[in-house]
């Protein structure tokens, strides 16, 4: 029986410390416990974290499947893949970040295109910037989580790119608030937060999944959704997470399901 394609879910932002890394390693910690086979691409090219902050070994990176490639020396994609643990796997951004403006985006898609079918589920995290490489993994998705947070320029820059998602058609996406980021930045209600990007909030991490040693577990490698204590202590926040992820494996979920 062939195996099904996977489902892939792009996290975006057009600002940098959104909570854009960890949302998309959580989510990989949700699919998980769900049984699935998770391969996080990290598309953040000039400065990804992914591997750093699951302490994970890498011997090759997405630098070296497109070099090969383009070299006629590509053979699987497995190659270049570190593991995490037996449901989740890494496809580093490259160590040299000089390496990144060698990555055409057209070498994005044929890797994407390689592991459709080694996996359940495929998470890309991206850089803060609408570059030719985020917009091929963007247009590649099934789903594109855009995360904002309170900050007044990120929402700003925030209402400049749904408009640029509106004039070139990019329908694709749901609209994450991210209130767990900041804590003291409430300088606008859920209400300001849509009239100024003038778009709908179709997800919202809530405050109350605020942790304030999170740094602890990046440093120890650990996801948090895979940690039995913060699953006990924030099981609501969690439940929402798992509601957004099964969401997001229907192309057809409304944002309603998810709020």
């Amino acid at each position: 029986m062939k195996k099904e394609a996977a489902k892939i879910i792009t996290i975006f932002s057009c600002k940098g410390g959104v909570g854009k890394t960890t949302t998309t390693i959580n989510l990989a910690g949700i699919y998980s416990l769900m049984d699935k086979k998770v391969l996080i691409v990290d598309l953040d090219l000039n400065s990804g974290g992914i591997a750093l902050s699951l302490n994970v070994s890498v011997d090759k990176t997405i630098y070296n499947a497109v070099d090969d490639i383009s070299n006629n020396r590509f053979e699987d994609i497995s190659n270049y893949i570190s593991k995490y643990n037996d449901k989740i796997d890494v496809l580093s951004a490259p160590r040299d970040p000089r390496n990144a403006l060698k990555i055409d985006s057209k070498y994005v898609n044929l890797i994407i295109t390689s592991c459709i079918y080694k996996y359940d589920v495929i998470l890309i995290d991206t850089a803060h910037n609408l570059s030719p490489v985020s917009l091929s993994a963007i247009d590649k998705s099934d789903n594109t989580l855009f995360m904002v947070t309170n900050d007044p320029v990120d929402l700003k820059n925030a209402r400049s790119m749904i408009a640029i998602f509106e004039d070139t058609e990019i329908d694709n996406y749901k609209v994450v608030f991210n209130s767990s980021k900041d804590t003291g930045k409430d300088y606008f209600s859920l209400f300001d937060v849509k009239n100024i990007i003038k778009h709908n909030i179709d997800y919202t991490i809530d405050n109350s999944f605020y942790i304030k040693d999170i740094d602890k577990y990046v440093i120890n490698g650990e996801i948090l959704t895979l940690n039995k204590k913060i699953r006990a202590s924030k099981k609501a926040d969690i439940m929402k997470l798992t509601k957004l992820a099964t969401a997001l494996l229907n192309n057809n979920a409304k944002a309603k399901e998810v709020k």
